[in-house]
């Protein structure tokens, strides 16, 4: 186990693991093994139990690993744990979640709606510019299909790229058109748009679709699309969708679609308000969108 990890274990990583290991091994084989003086050894087993002052942090790192359902790395723990007011070195929340065998899950799979060129295809305005300096700068949007006990269902989200932050989305049994245009609807009523947004797709056959594209000529919205089979066009698309099934998905069995849409439905809103991200500061999508505006108004 020491040898997988990143970085080089310490000398009491290794007297912690041989210290483990010597109910069922001759301690003179192990140390010659390791290659280990004995007074090494006893030098550092003589210091495993003693306290090292980091006791109240790893029950917090704890708390916060718990509160997430291991959601987070140590990157985002150590700035969640800055944003309480605690100052810690990432390197140091790294070393006592790796003593601490707490690490964030990961995994991956995608939906692709392309058919073809069955209506107008767009240029790629955005040219991986993902970058914003405001909301409803730049949008973008795609379609993933998640499995369930043989069942299937679609999720379709809008992205702001200012922040990240889901702005709407629509969650249906078949990918068809109404799925697409419910999304747009909900996003049109919760933001007031006209013009001066980029919005964002792959070529997929929804949005090359005439009432998809109107919607779009209606508000003065400047349509974009990837360039064919290239998802890295729509990269930050990409990495929601993998967040989510590494996060969500993938962390256990689900008995039901209807099971897994109610747990759906409760991540977005803890993705939006409550998952900081490095890039926003230590904030939530909400919450970077929220400083934002005071320090505009």
């Amino acid at each position: 186990g020491l040898s997988r990890r990143k970085g080089s274990p310490s000398a009491r990583d290794w007297a912690e693991a041989i210290e483990g290991l010597r109910p069922e091994h001759d301690l003179d084989l192990l140390l010659e093994l390791k290659g280990m003086a004995r007074s090494t050894f006893y030098y550092h087993t003589k210091r495993l139990g003693k306290p090292d002052g980091y006791e109240a942090v790893r029950k917090r790192i704890r708390a916060i690993y718990d509160k997430h359902h291991g959601r987070y790395g140590y990157r985002r723990i150590t700035a969640q744990l800055r944003n309480e007011g605690l100052e810690i070195n990432h390197k140091t929340v790294q070393r006592l979640m790796r003593q601490m065998s707490l690490k964030a899950k990961r995994k991956k799979q995608h939906y692709r709606s392309y058919k073809g060129e069955l209506g107008k295809i767009a240029p790629n305005v955005l040219d991986r510019d993902f970058k914003a300096t405001a909301p409803n700068q730049k949008w973008t949007t795609d379609v993933t299909q998640v499995k369930i006990k043989d069942r299937r269902i679609y999720l379709s989200p809008i992205l702001d790229m200012f922040n990240g932050e889901v702005v709407s989305y629509a969650l249906s049994n078949s990918p068809d058109l109404k799925m697409v245009m419910t999304m747009l609807d909900r996003a049109f009523k919760k933001r007031d748009i006209q013009g001066n947004l980029i919005f964002h797709s792959d070529q997929g056959w929804h949005y090359q679709h005439k009432r998809y594209q109107k919607a779009l000529e209606d508000r003065h919205i400047t349509q974009s699309m990837s360039r064919k089979g290239n998802c890295l066009d729509n990269a930050m698309m990409e990495n929601f969708f993998g967040l989510m099934k590494n996060e969500l998905l993938y962390l256990q069995e689900w008995d039901s679609i209807d099971q897994f849409k109610k747990a759906l439905r409760k991540y977005i809103r803890y993705y939006n308000n409550d998952r900081i991200k490095l890039r926003l500061k230590g904030k939530s999508p909400v919450q970077y969108r929220a400083l934002f505006q005071s320090k505009a108004s």
